[in-house]
């Protein structure tokens, strides 16, 4: 693998010639740049014919091209640590390299990830180190950016969440299984001029056995299965979601007080099982959880398409007897569905004692506009404030308003004599676009939510112009209102 100096001058070189995310985008355009993202290569080749240098290392690394001498240094140095191969046609990239950033209010990070060849052949290796993929993004643009101290990147591949949470850290450990991981992880530090990682070998929560973090952050093997372990990156080598609910128990011990743990994760639907109940039993006491199912899949499309990403030819005999021995052990254990999703854990105590832990576990619904990040820390906050108004008394007191970013939709259902008022909702429409069924009470009242008055008021109002009891409209309504700030719907004013 690289030593550190040689990824160093490596990463002057590349940021010389502009090989940067934004480099690369205004190199291609918007046309070509959407082709090369979709693994469509020609567009973006012919982008590339008259660009220099530049050029020549978009073809070399995220074309799969040949370059007879590629702008780069010490070429024989390249190729004995295993970037690049030379042969008659010339150098071609050995390993997958490509830009990588991220912007906020400190700048752009311009980055480089390493990461093995995403080729099927290469897939098929047991401790192949994948790179930047959907599961990778979709983690990373979740994290809260609140500034901590140390974070832990818990099974940190080629080193994606560690990059991201060096942003928010003052110091990061990041640990794997696998030996190889962590020599990838070393190098797209380097590449990335990050030295505020401390890279340590072990499974799971082993090699931080004796510490504790503000943060915590994984992308675990997380595809339920048979108890094996095919593919490091994906197979836990524990039976179906027993791996998932392990971690979650786990993982209080390792955070401070108040330190939150977010990571992806896949959980069973059981036949005869309650899936949130079931999910929810994981989370120990002394803890807050959000878990938000983002997708569910039936058994079949589950292996399907993990061979698929394995790179595996489905209609060979050899993969349809994996595909068959997988889908036998799924209907041994009465599994009807695999959802999957996001899991953010707060440990708010050191002994389990005081207030009990807020856990909820719902449908993400719609797809996102947003990134998920902002919604997940103020999250936290609200339930934070329904913690300290938790009694009807205190939320009575309360002054709240509407959302700037909510709307009433009224819709209709066709009748014999025409259209029929069938209800009413309120959406977000920033966020997971959350939606909520009201009636007209509650409409009301939500539009009076104004932050001039206390709700004991607006309930008082509601109820002379409702013309029913006050006492039984906060009764109906008062779960609702939780709900609602619990959504970001109502905010306190």
């Amino acid at each position: 693998m690289l030593p550190d100096d040689l990824c160093a001058r490596l990463r002057d070189t590349l940021l010389e010639q502009g090989f940067t995310t934004t480099g690369v985008r205004a190199l291609l355009g918007p046309g070509a740049h959407a082709a090369l993202t979709r693994g469509e290569l020609e567009a973006p080749a012919r982008a590339t014919r008259d660009a220099g240098t530049l050029g020549a290392l978009v073809r070399l690394f995220l074309l799969g091209g040949a370059e007879e001498k590629p702008p780069l240094p010490e070429l024989d140095a390249l190729v004995a640590g295993g970037l690049l191969t030379s042969g008659p046609e010339g150098y071609r990239a050995a390993m997958d390299l490509r830009p990588y950033g991220e912007a906020d209010v400190g700048g752009e990070a311009d980055w480089y990830v390493l990461s093995d060849l995403d080729t099927p052949a290469a897939r098929q290796d047991r401790d192949h180190v994948t790179g930047v993929g959907g599961a990778s993004l979709t983690l990373a643009s979740s994290l809260i950016r609140t500034p901590v101290r140390e974070t832990l990147d818990l099974g940190t591949g080629c080193g994606v969440q560690a990059l991201h949470a060096s942003r928010f850290s003052g110091r990061v450990v990041a640990t794997d299984v696998a030996p190889r991981a962590l020599e990838v992880a070393r190098a797209t530090l380097a590449l990335s001029g990050v030295r505020t990682v401390e890279l340590v070998e072990g499974p799971w929560l082993a090699p931080v056995a004796d510490r504790r973090f503000d943060a915590i952050v994984s992308n675990p093997p997380f595809v339920p299965g048979p108890a094996r372990v095919e593919y490091v990156y994906r197979d836990s080598g524990r039976a179906g979601d027993a791996a998932l609910a392990g971690l979650l128990a786990d993982l209080p011990a390792r955070l401070n007080p108040g330190g939150r743990a977010q990571l992806l994760g896949s959980w069973l639907h059981v036949r005869g099982e309650d899936w949130p109940e079931r999910v929810r039993s994981w989370i120990p006491a002394g803890c807050d959880a959000w878990i938000l199912q983002r997708e569910v899949t039936d058994p079949a499309l589950h292996v399907g398409t993990w061979q698929r990403d394995a790179g595996l030819d489905l209609s060979a005999p050899a993969t349809r007897a994996a595909a068959s021995e997988w889908l036998d052990w799924l209907d041994a254990a009465r599994v009807e569905a695999v959802g999957f999703g996001f899991l953010l854990l707060r440990r708010h105590s050191d002994d389990g004692a005081g207030r009990p832990g807020e856990v909820v576990v719902e449908d993400l619904p719609g797809e996102l506009a947003d990134p998920l990040n902002l919604e997940m820390a103020e999250w936290l906050d609200r339930i934070d404030w329904l913690g300290a108004h938790a009694s009807d008394e205190a939320l009575l007191g309360a002054r709240l308003r509407l959302s700037p970013g909510a709307t009433l939709e009224r819709y209709s259902v066709a009748g014999a004599e025409g259209w029929t008022d069938a209800g009413a909702a309120v959406v977000l429409a920033d966020g997971p676009q959350w939606r909520h069924e009201v009636d007209e009470p509650a409409a009301a009242l939500l539009a009076g939510c104004s932050g001039a008055l206390p709700l004991d008021d607006l309930f008082a109002l509601l109820s002379f112009a409702h013309d029913r009891p006050v006492d039984a409209l906060v009764r109906a309504a008062l779960p609702a209102v939780r709900e609602l700030v619990r959504h970001g719907v109502l905010v306190p004013a």
